[in-house]
């Protein structure tokens, strides 16, 4: 049996095997993550709309590493789609500051994201919350029902678990597919499930097209050597280029810098990383007016000729210059930005596998320090008052 291209017995032998499995299996959890949100659908209604009917109602999307770039993906579109404010707010931020980040007077409903849910920082920005803001509510977003996220809500009355499939639950250091399958529960639980049967199913194909097309490009990419990548996005993007970048930090052991930026923000300073050993990756959006910024950027960097490689993510091919690769993710040309999230992060995912490969470390358990570890540790958390 083959996974992403491999052989996996191969994987197995290269400590490899977990996170392409991870990274494979993502069309199906999600189809999975799908029909368990139907499943629970009247008890979360009941649980959300009366926090949501109120326009005063705040909305705090939280996490750490992984699990908060969620939040910020989500964000933009989320405060759009509910006429509120949705902000994403790292659990390390509202555990650290949390006078700064929590409003006492204001409704909040706070939702968390967890892939174990034994962060120290998870229970402990729930219990931050509930210190600090008269009026909280929490949505806990996890992947382990064992974890101390799940227990700690599901014995507090103002609380809700949404519990994701087992095999969401990465046994791999590096998050693949619980971060697709926990931002897509927040998308369809804080949208409305109801309507998102054939938008999950046009993710899930144009996923499992992605993966099955782009595996050898993606081994064939991280052959190159390059030293430094930078991913790029606008708005929702710019969360997933931050998701990219990590992916490639970690699963190269620090071996390869990886930065990420806005297309229009990259010119203001950062665009000085770039030299020959540099790839750039532009996660192009489908909306006619953002697109214009992210091709201006796309033409400015081929005039400059400073790249080693560049590499395009879109849904739309038209006005893609003839010389620039591309990935063009199948039959989501006319799809909204904030759907083609989870289509255009697996090649990067692939891409940080095979470099990590390439590196001869195992994806699997990349850090050989053992410094850096799947669930954090040492991390103490300190009383407010």
């Amino acid at each position: 049996m083959t996974t992403l291209g491999r052989d996996e017995a191969e994987l197995q032998k290269l400590g490899a095997l977990w996170t392409a499995r991870e990274i494979a299996q993502q069309p199906v959890m999600l189809r999975k993550t799908h029909a368990a949100l139907v499943a629970d659908k009247d008890a979360l209604d009941r649980f959300l709309r009366p926090l949501l009917d109120p326009p005063a109602t705040r909305v705090i999307l939280t996490g750490a590493g992984t699990s908060s770039f969620i939040g910020e993906c989500l964000a933009p579109h989320l405060s759009t789609r509910l006429q509120r404010r949705v902000e994403a707010i790292p659990t390390t931020d509202l555990v650290s500051a949390p006078y700064l980040y929590f409003e006492p007077a204001t409704p909040t409903l706070l939702v968390s994201f967890g892939r174990s849910g034994d962060s120290p920082e998870s229970v402990a920005a729930l219990d931050l919350a509930d210190q600090v803001v008269n009026d909280i509510h929490h949505l806990a977003i996890t992947c382990n029902p064992q974890g101390a996220l799940a227990r700690k809500l599901g014995a507090n009355g103002r609380g809700r678990v949404i519990l994701l499939p087992p095999e969401t639950n990465d046994r791999s250091f590096a998050m693949t597919s619980s971060f697709s399958c926990m931002f897509y529960a927040a998308l369809a639980t804080l949208s409305g499930i109801d309507g998102m049967a054939g938008r999950l199913e046009r993710m899930a194909q144009a996923t499992d097209g992605v993966i099955a097309t782009q595996a050898a490009a993606m081994k064939s990419l991280a052959a190159k050597g390059y030293e430094r990548v930078v991913y790029l996005g606008s708005h929702v993007f710019k969360g997933l280029a931050r998701e990219a970048a990590l992916k490639l930090t970690e699963l190269t052991d620090g071996g390869m810098i990886a930065v990420y930026d806005s297309p229009m923000g990259f010119r203001h300073g950062p665009k000085t990383v770039v030299n020959d050993k540099t790839l750039l990756v532009i996660f192009l959006s489908n909306h006619a007016y953002t697109r214009r910024y992210d091709l201006d950027l796309l033409d400015e960097i081929r005039r400059d000729r400073r790249y080693g490689g560049l590499l395009v993510i879109s849904a739309q091919e038209a006005d893609i210059p003839a010389d620039v690769d591309r990935i063009v993710v199948p039959a989501m040309s006319d799809a909204e930005d904030v759907d083609l999230l989870i289509p255009y992060i697996a090649a990067p995912q692939i891409f940080a596998f095979e470099a990590s490969l390439a590196r001869g470390l195992s994806p699997d358990k990349p850090n050989r320090s053992g410094t850096v570890n799947r669930v954090v540790q040492g991390v103490r958390i300190h009383p407010l008052r």
